[in-house]
């Protein structure tokens, strides 16, 4: 098995340390349909999907990268030895064998990273998590005090800018009712001139105690609604901590993220629950 098997328990590897180039050349194995051996159907069926929420990924067009995606969101199982083991299991040792070189490399680089962030971390332990400690880090928006507290909000909203007219109201139903919730918007909060994927990181991880996340077609074909929704997600293994909340505004075109198919959604185009969208949505944002 792995070259580094024995000196890592690959069950405690999460499945976050295999790279996209992993995920993209176990696709072209499993993608094809066989009707010899198992093929990405097998895989997702032995992880536990169901069979609805298999016949929607046939739509995906790497429909193994979809499944990796969703389970590593939905279980706390996604691991790499557990991957390796449901391959095992549906028989595709062929498979193991030929991309072993570039696991092995994966996890060599995660366990690296991991040894970096221990021996150089952000925040000292007795300080609490939020605080910035690095430079980079500090003055991130309009509201941040260099020499005190950073900025904090009770959700960060992860939106196109096809969509901004939908984030004006929600700031209006959110932030200037009764409700009080302060909301991240990038475009309003965020201060320029600094790296747009470590302010986002830093915010959603740090300052923002939820992520709501506009759903629309334009969102799809959005990198950085990617970024950072699986961002989110990575923080929130099976949503235990309801820290993302999925919101759709308008009808779609386009197939719903099979990411988030499994959190309850917040569905503002139905007439019949529009009444209480704005309640559920800002209790949710203010539990702890």
């Amino acid at each position: 098995m792995a070259c580094c098997e024995s000196k890592t328990d690959l069950f405690k590897i999460p499945l976050v340390a295999l790279n996209m180039s992993f995920r993209k050349k176990l696709g072209l194995y499993l993608n094809p349909r066989n009707a010899v051996a198992a093929d990405w159907m097998a895989l997702a069926e032995a992880m536990g999907f169901t069979y609805l929420e298999i016949k929607n990924y046939e739509t995906s067009v790497n429909p193994t990268v979809m499944v990796l995606e969703a389970w590593q969101a939905r279980s706390t199982e996604a691991t790499v030895g557990k991957l390796l083991s449901v391959l095992s299991g549906v028989e595709r040792n062929d498979v193991l064998e030929d991309l072993q070189p570039i696991l092995d490399e994966d996890v060599r680089k995660y366990q690296e990273k991991v040894q970096r962030d221990a021996e150089h971390p952000v925040q000292v332990d007795e300080v609490d998590s939020c605080y910035p400690r690095t430079l980079e880090r500090v003055g991130l928006t309009l509201d941040d005090d260099p020499e005190g507290t950073p900025e904090l909000f009770d959700a960060f909203i992860c939106y196109c800018p096809s969509d901004f007219e939908f984030v004006h109201v929600m700031i209006r139903e959110l932030e200037q009712t009764d409700f009080k919730l302060k909301l991240c918007v990038f475009d309003r909060d965020v201060l320029p001139g600094s790296c747009v994927w470590t302010i986002t990181s830093e915010l959603i991880e740090k300052r923002c105690k939820r992520m709501v996340v506009v759903i629309s077609d334009e969102y799809l074909d959005s990198e950085a609604c990617d970024f950072q929704t699986k961002f989110a997600l990575s923080l929130s293994p099976g949503a235990r901590n309801k820290r993302l909340i999925p919101v759709k505004y308008k009808s779609m075109t386009k197939p719903f993220p099979s990411i988030l198919r499994f959190l309850t959604l917040c569905d503002y185009t139905r007439p019949c629950t529009q009444t209480w969208f704005w309640k559920r949505l800002a209790t949710a944002l203010s539990l702890p």
